[in-house]
């Protein structure tokens, strides 16, 4: 069950797998933080889904031979390093990342609480991967990728265009979707149509002006200033799973940090 090898009844000098695991790790480092690596490579190894919780923590005692203290320890270290959430009244799951509203920290759209732009796939379609976007997905030069040209609007006013590429053969599964059925959440269709968890991501922002196909989108003149955000979202593993670009006008670019 949960993935766990089957225990069977064993001779007492008999190794249990968990055991076993803890074995393979530095004996030189405390027992809870063993247990953390096993448990961490379990989840970057996608055993458990995000909706499904892990083990009960007497099942791991059990498995691990360890002490409740020690599962504690190991899990309270892994929730602050972010691969796994506690969720009240549910138990333990592997977290996702919460990338939904990253990008109002830097556009403005409407009011605070006014919900987040939609989207609208304008084309989907493999293509041979540049030498910056498959060094972004850590792909061979001249890898095919799949490339999704989306436009984010806001009360039906376009505000963000969007260039994303996944890699191939990982993503296969998204060909196979119609453009109008991707829907406005990316992130959570990964999940069901191609297995991949989303867990973390890198942002880097550049200025650039708008060129004719920005112009035509977002309804704004040639060469208008834009802010360009690009990301590479990875999984538990740290494996790149996207490549996206997003242009916007400057003029709806807000950045604010507190210094202490």
């Amino acid at each position: 069950m949960w993935g766990m090898q089957p225990m069977s009844p064993a001779p007492d000098d008999a190794v249990s797998p968990g055991q076993a695991a803890l074995a393979r790790t530095d004996p030189r480092l405390p027992l809870h933080a063993r247990l953390r690596e096993v448990i961490a490579e379990r989840v970057r190894a996608g055993e458990w889904a995000p909706d499904q919780p892990l083990p009960a923590e007497s099942t791991l005692v059990a498995y691990y031979d360890v002490s409740l203290g020690t599962i504690r320890r190991a899990f309270r270290d892994l929730v602050e390093e972010g691969l796994l959430e506690r969720r009240q009244g549910s138990g333990t799951f592997v977290r996702r990342a919460s990338l939904t509203a990253s990008l109002f920290r830097f556009f403005r759209f409407g009011t605070a609480g006014d919900g987040f732009p939609q989207s609208r796939i304008l084309s989907i379609a493999r293509q041979v991967g540049t030498q910056t976007i498959t060094s972004a997905l850590g792909l061979e030069a001249g890898s095919e990728v799949l490339h999704l040209h989306r436009l984010r609007l806001y009360e039906e006013k376009p505000v963000l265009v969007e260039d994303i590429w996944l890699p191939l053969p990982l993503f296969e599964p998204m060909e196979r979707i119609g453009q109008d059925d991707l829907g406005d959440l990316l992130y959570p269709l990964y999940e069901r149509t191609c297995g991949q968890i989303v867990a973390a991501a890198t942002e880097e922002l550049t200025v650039d002006v708008a060129t004719a196909g920005d112009a035509l989108l977002l309804q704004c003149a040639r060469h208008d200033p834009v802010v360009v955000i690009d990301r590479v979202a990875r999984s538990h593993d740290a494996t790149p799973l996207e490549y996206r670009r997003s242009r916007g006008l400057a003029r709806t670019f807000r950045y604010r940090i507190d210094l202490r």
